[in-house]
């Protein structure tokens, strides 16, 4: 890919490390953005602390991450989970995630848009989740999820036919995230475990495959797609 940029945020563990490294992989230069300091910075041109939750500090980061260099390919993969009943939904739960999982989507694109039209090309990528489907005790999660599915394709439109814009929504993979909701040993975990037909939980390298196809130089005519990478959980279900 001769050394071009690829900025991904909530790139220090989970499906977003595992983003940087296949880029890395594919010979992109990758610019990482996320509070916590990865395990594995091999991957990294440039990694940046920051926390994403505060829209300043995440300008500041922008700021710093773009200067000098045409980004011209994006993954939003920022975003948090919750897990809670309808009935103890607070509403500081749904502005946290909306926050953390919409706004941040929105500013870092809004960022790297000038470029992107400036060189008449540009891949975005979103992570959603199989959840925007509907999910049992994920009423805020489930909310923003599919908010992003609703960005994706308006943008698909907007910012045709230079700029394509996809999501790929995963479904259970193993990652830290998910381990924080799910218990290793309980009802609801076999239950999930059990519908899966592909029997088994996804790796955060999977996820990162269908990311990196999406971001290749030839994937410019599939844009406004979601892709689910659930192991076939989905099928049948409504999209």
């Amino acid at each position: 890919m001769n050394g071009e940029w690829v900025l991904v945020t909530g790139a220090s563990k989970g499906i977003g490390l595992a983003v940087a490294q296949k880029c890395a992989e594919e010979g992109y230069r990758c610019i990482g953005m996320a509070r916590s300091v990865p395990s594995d910075d091999t991957a990294f041109a440039e990694f940046l602390s920051v926390d994403l939750g505060d829209p300043a500090e995440t300008a500041k980061a922008l700021k710093k991450a773009l200067e000098g260099r045409t980004v011209t390919r994006l993954v939003n993969n920022m975003g948090f989970t919750h897990s809670s009943a309808l009935e103890d939904v607070q509403f500081s739960d749904l502005d946290r995630l909306v926050n953390l999982n919409l706004r941040t989507t929105i500013q870092m694109t809004q960022a790297v848009l000038p470029a992107m039209r400036a060189a008449g090309f540009g891949r975005v990528v979103n992570i959603s989740s199989r959840a925007a489907l509907g999910k049992a005790q994920r009423t805020v999660y489930s909310a923003v999820k599919a908010g992003v599915h609703g960005l994706t394709r308006s943008w698909a439109l907007e910012l045709a036919p230079c700029i394509t814009v996809n999501c790929v929504a995963p479904g259970p993979i193993e990652t830290e995230m998910f381990k924080s909701v799910n218990a290793d040993v309980s009802v609801a975990t076999q239950k999930i475990l059990d519908a899966l037909p592909a029997r088994r939980w996804g790796q955060a390298r999977e996820v990162a495959h269908s990311v990196v196809h999406f971001l290749h130089q030839d994937a410019g005519f599939t844009t406004g797609q979601i892709l689910k990478v659930c192991g076939g959980i989905t099928v049948g279900q409504a999209a």
